[in-house]
């Protein structure tokens, strides 16, 4: 994967399920910032999804 492709995916994924996402919105007003955070990261999808992609990039970055 190069580094355009990376965070182009991201970008989609991002825009199309994170910035309208209703489960998301819920838990920033019951749990907070910090809380729907946890659960993006811990338990959605597509967070694991992103945080794949994340880890590409990452790659990418430590072979230069």
């Amino acid at each position: 994967m190069n580094k355009n492709t990376v965070i182009k995916d991201i970008d989609e994924l991002t825009d199309t399920y994170c910035n309208e996402c209703p489960i998301k919105r819920e838990l920033r007003n019951t749990r907070g910032k910090s809380g729907a955070h946890r659960f993006c990261i811990e338990q959605c999808s597509v967070g694991e999804k992103l945080q794949f992609l994340g880890n590409e990039l990452m790659k990418i970055y430590e072979r230069k």
